[in-house]
């Protein structure tokens, strides 16, 4: 029967992973125990799909009817309730397994390397442009010394056999030489000074050094912190927000001393993680010793990463609620940063791209319900999905005031 749960869905891992965050991770882990019992395996341990569904969506009801299994796991967590999720769909839950059911143990090969082997493809792709870059322009040399051999030796030729020719004008007072100079030149000068003026203001890859050293890999990787729970006005309003040092100081106040994996810059720097725990005390008056405030805090002074111009609007909400983008969509493969940096270039071709190709989760979401063509279209199978683009994403007034 346990075997039948898989085969019989088809679930989104990919979907399980928000709502895994959203709703699981502040107590569970896949791979190691927290407040609540790692969850790998956890289909092979419950004999029922329908208790399982049940025991998510309200674990009291399914003690109430005495099931051993569950009553001891409430036993063995010191009787700790689960918190209910009624809300949660039988599809949600499958997503939520599928993506528990998806994540290797540590240490093996992740999903992810493939595309870091595509990342790398693509880095060599771009080192392999510059080495043709440099290969042409060798050759054209090549060519322009061979062509003044060749007039050399048509020179010697003619002497030979006794005609008479003119003497060669230098290749460096040769018109055509001169103006196909220029002509290059003009080029390669043009293409620079708008690749130039196009990057002007971007900054793809900027990593400044923060007061703290904050590590995303520790706090959403290792201990899988939701980030709406540091960043939430995400899904609220326009701006995702820095949170606020009280945010921090719910954990810290128990957590004195870093005893993690060992910490590094991107120079290589080894960082002391019970410092930069120190770091912050120092700045909001928090006495560990003490348990109290025993001076006034003052604000940590953190070096923003993100930015777009003054002209370009943007709303975090819509994208994080509406659309159920993924932060790693915008800000790249955050839980494994120790030092944050601007993951895509943010540029208007790069947000066109992803508005022309970015499908939207149109059924079942309010925010769509106006768009009645669109669900009819779905309905009566003339289209199987709806991207940002049908929904009038890449007209101009949609991001530009």
């Amino acid at each position: 029967m346990v075997g039948s749960f898989s085969a019989a869905r088809a679930a989104d891992p990919g979907a399980g992973k928000t709502l895994f965050q959203q709703k699981c991770a502040s107590c569970h882990n896949v791979h190691k125990q927290l407040t609540g019992p790692a969850l790998a395996g956890v289909e092979d341990r419950w004999p029922d799909k329908k208790l399982l569904h049940q025991w998510i969506r309200n674990s009291a009801s399914v003690l109430a009817t005495g099931d051993k299994y569950a009553n001891d796991l409430f036993n063995q967590y010191n009787k700790l309730s689960m918190t209910p999720f009624p809300e949660l769909k039988d599809e949600d839950i499958d997503n939520i397994l599928a993506y528990v059911a998806s994540v290797p143990p540590p240490g093996a090969a992740k999903p992810g390397a493939a595309a870091a082997d595509g990342a790398e493809a693509k880095e060599d792709s771009g080192g392999n442009s510059l080495l043709f870059g440099v290969i042409t322009l060798i050759l054209a040399i090549v060519a322009v010394i061979l062509m003044q051999i060749n007039s050399n030796l048509n020179k010697l030729a003619a002497e030979k056999e006794g005609h008479e020719r003119l003497e060669p004008v230098p290749f460096y007072k040769n018109k055509a030489y001169i103006a196909l100079g220029i002509v290059i030149l003009f080029v390669v000068g043009g293409y620079f000074t708008i690749q130039g003026a196009i990057g002007l203001g971007r900054q793809q890859d900027y990593m400044p050094e923060q007061p703290i050293f904050y590590s995303h890999k520790v706090h959403a990787g290792i201990n899988q912190i939701n980030c709406l729970y540091c960043h939430s006005s995400a899904e609220k309003s326009k701006h995702a927000m820095i949170p606020s040092e009280n945010v921090c100081m719910n954990c810290h106040k128990a957590i004195t001393e870093y005893s993690g994996p060992d910490l590094f810059t991107a120079e290589g720097k080894k960082v002391n993680g019970t410092a930069e725990i120190q770091k912050l005390f120092d700045h909001v008056g928090w006495d560990p010793k003490a348990g109290r405030y025993t001076k006034p805090g003052q604000p940590i002074e953190w070096t923003k990463i993100h930015s777009l111009p003054d002209h370009v609007y943007f709303n975090h909400s819509q994208h994080v609620a509406a659309g159920k983008v993924q932060c790693q969509t915008c800000h790249g493969d955050i839980q494994q940063m120790d030092e944050v940096k601007q993951f895509a270039d943010l540029s208007m071709g790069w947000c066109v791209n992803c508005h022309r190709t970015t499908k939207v989760q149109f059924t079942e979401n309010n925010y769509y319900s106006i768009f009645e063509k669109l669900h009819n279209d779905i309905k009566n199978k003339k289209i199987d999905s709806v991207t940002v683009e049908m929904l009038g994403g890449t007209e101009c007034q949609k991001c530009h005031y």
